[in-house]
C-alpha cells in the first residue's frame, strides 16, 4: 500500500471529512483563478481532445472523472457531457459510475437505510451528479455500485446490475462495456482512486485471495417504478482493501497496449480498451499471480 492509502485507512472518518471539505474549498478558490486567467477547456477542446486519442461513433465509454483536476472547464459539467454526447453520437454510450457512498464500503453498507435508484445522489463529483439526473439517463440498481449510462443500450448496460451479489459480475455494467469492446476513461484520476473495473478479475476467476468481507448484507431498493425490494450483498474487507497497489499496474497495461496516456486540460489522463483490459488482467493472473494485490506477481 502507497503511504497516502495508509494514512487514510489510520484516519478517523470525522477527520477525513473534515480534510475533504477544506480541500473542496482550497479547489474551489484555484477554479475561480483559474476562471479568470481564462478556460484550460472549452466545448471544441474537448471534442477535439476526444477525438484525437480515439473516441468514435458509436462506441461505448465509461468515464471516470476528477473536474477540479482538469483546471477551468468552460460551462462545466454540462459541456463535458454535450461534447461526450457528439463524440459518440446517436449509436454510442456513455456511462459513469454514480456510487453514492463516500466511506469504505463496510461503513457505508452498515449505515444505509435504504438506496432509491432515482433519488440517492452520487457521491462521485459534480460531473457524475449532473449526469445522473439528465432526462434518458438509466441507472444501474446497484446498492454499493449503481452506475448510469445514456444512449441506445443503456437498458442492457445496466439492466443486469440488479440482485448482484456482488457489483462486478458478468451482468454488471462495468463487464458489458467490455463484453462491448468499449473504452475507459480516466480524467484526472488513476486505478488507485477509480479502478472499479479491476475488480472484474475478481469475479471472472476463481480468485484466491479474500477480498471481500464475511458477512452478506440484506439492503432495500426503491427502483425505477417506485417498488422496493430487498436484496443481499457482499462488499470489501477493509483490511485487504489497505493492501491494493492499484497504480503499480499502469506500466504494464501500458506495455501491453491495453492503455495510452493523454492530456485532458490540466489533468493527467488515460484511455483503455475495456475488454483488452479484462482480458490481460486474466491473463497476468493466470500466468503470473499478477493482481492489484500483487502487482510484481506471486513471490
Amino acid at each position: 500500500m502507497d503511504l497516502r492509502s495508509l494514512i487514510r485507512s489510520l484516519t478517523p472518518s470525522f477527520l477525513l471529512e473534515f480534510w475533504r471539505k477544506q480541500k473542496k474549498k482550497q479547489t474551489r478558490s484555484l477554479l475561480e483563478e483559474q476562471r479568470l486567467a481564462g478556460a484550460d477547456l472549452t466545448f471544441y477542446k474537448i471534442v477535439q481532445t476526444l477525438t484525437a486519442i480515439g473516441i468514435e461513433q458509436g462506441d461505448t465509454v465509461l468515464v471516470h472523472a476528477s473536474l477540479s483536476k482538469m483546471g477551468f472547464v468552460e460551462g462545466g459539467p454540462k459541456k463535458i457531457v454535450d461534447a461526450l454526447i457528439q463524440v459518440v453520437g446517436e449509436t454510442g454510450n456513455i456511462l459513469m459510475p454514480t456510487s453514492p457512498n463516500g466511506l469504505l464500503q463496510l461503513d457505508y453498507i452498515r449505515k444505509l437505510k435504504v438506496f432509491d435508484v432515482l433519488q440517492s445522489p452520487s457521491k462521485l463529483g459534480a460531473l457524475t451528479e449532473y449526469f445522473r439526473t439528465l432526462p434518458g439517463v438509466k441507472r444501474s440498481a446497484h446498492p454499493t455500485e449503481p452506475v448510469c449510462a445514456l444512449g441506445p443500450d443503456a437498458a442492457y448496460l445496466t439492466e443486469g446490475h440488479f440482485g448482484e451479489l456482488t457489483p462486478y459480475t458478468s451482468k454488471s455494467p462495468f463487464y458489458r462495456v467490455a463484453e462491448k469492446g468499449g473504452k475507459i476513461l480516466y480524467l484526472g484520476v488513476t486505478l488507485a482512486n477509480a479502478g472499479t473495473s479491476l475488480h472484474l478479475l475478481e469475479d471472472a476467476v476463481n480468485f484466491k485471495y479474500p477480498v471481500y468481507y464475511d458477512e452478506v448484507f440484506e439492503v432495500k431498493i426503491i427502483r425505477e417504478d417506485g417498488t422496493n425490494r430487498l436484496v443481499k450483498t457482499k462488499v470489501h474487507n477493509p483490511e485487504y482493501s489497505k493492501k491494493r497497489r492499484c497504480d503499480e499496474l499502469i506500466p504494464r497495461f501500458l506495455d501491453k497496449n491495453v492503455c495510452k496516456e493523454f492530456q485532458f486540460g490540466k489533468a493527467h489522463s488515460y484511455i483503455f480498451d475495456a475488454r483488452k483490459m479484462l482480458e490481460q488482467m486474466i491473463i497476468d493472473y493466470e500466468q503470473a499471480g499478477i493482481t492489484m494485490y500483487t502487482p510484481k506477481g506471486e513471490a
